[in-house]
């Protein structure tokens, strides 16, 4: 594997790849890699002759400066791991080398950023959209892989893909989860031991909200999860150190990520959550139809 920090090597490997015809998967990553992360470049290996793996933790998309300073950052336990996995390039770029001209450009996506994590996190997914349309320019991708558990980032990115017209097909890969049901997050490193014990309660509850949308309507399913989350260590007698805190919870149509109203009023449906636990910020998602 070769690790790439700069723009002239990477465009020169990827001039050469090109010139080889070979097709390209790109995996961007901030790093901190986990087994979620490994199992993109496990579908990248498999439909793709080069795979290429950033390992950049974008400030731009950060509008919380504490939650950029605690982001995790493990590049050696990452090149190791990137090069166990299969990859053939870690880019692994500084900020400077990324952004060595101030970035004015901002992307607006319309109705599908002004859910979910769109008004709780202002400027955020057009900073994930620069620093993904760097990324496409400077690998030339033929296929690009994202999780499912940031749901609405795939469709920020797909939405993209519309703006500028690229031909990158774009590939969701199912959420990789831990024994006991967590999704696999590098945030996850950040919860105390006593807090990562509950952690999983979050899904649990959303599997139990999964169940109840088969006789319960939406609007009931939506204030189990809430109050289940809200009221867990009162309910199991733990300190209010370990005490989940919704910060949203919406059932959206999995296409346009508005809200619906009944189970009908689409074909696909999804829940997107976010908790605050321990002072980590947890998200994870699940599909009710």
């Amino acid at each position: 594997m070769q690790t790439i920090t700069t723009v002239a090597a990477l465009t020169a490997a990827i001039q050469q790849a090109k010139q080889d015809h070979k097709t390209i998967g790109l995996v961007p990553t901030m790093g901190a890699l986990h087994e979620g992360h490994l199992s993109l470049i496990t579908k990248a290996r498999e439909q793709n002759d080069l795979v290429v793996v950033s390992v950049f933790v974008n400030p731009i998309q950060f509008n919380n400066k504490e939650d950029l300073a605690k982001y995790p950052r493990t590049v050696e336990a990452d090149c190791e791991k990137l090069a166990a996995a299969g990859a053939d390039i870690a880019f692994v770029p500084s900020v400077e080398e990324m952004y060595p001209e101030p970035v004015e450009t901002v992307y607006h996506f319309g109705p599908i950023e002004e859910v979910m994590e769109g008004p709780r996190r202002p400027g955020h997914f057009s900073g994930v959209a620069v620093v993904v349309r760097r990324l496409f320019d400077l690998t030339q991708p033929d296929r690009a892989y994202f999780g499912e558990k940031d749901f609405q980032q795939i469709a920020i990115i797909r939405n993209l893909l519309e703006q500028i017209k690229y031909p990158i097909e774009l590939v969701p890969c199912p959420i990789v989860r831990a024994d006991d049901g967590l999704a696999l997050s590098s945030r996850n490193m950040r919860l105390s031991p006593e807090a990562r014990a509950i952690a999983p309660n979050i899904y649990a509850t959303l599997e139990q909200a999964v169940e109840m949308s088969e006789y319960e309507d939406v609007e009931s399913v939506h204030d189990y999860v809430i109050s289940t989350l809200a009221s867990f260590h009162e309910v199991n007698g733990i300190s209010e150190e370990l005490k989940f805190e919704p910060e949203y919870f919406e059932i959206v149509n999995d296409t346009t990520l508005q809200p619906i109203e009944d189970w009908d009023d689409a074909e696909g449906v999804v829940g997107c959550i976010t908790v605050w636990l321990n002072g980590v910020r947890l998200i994870d998602m699940v599909r009710f139809r």
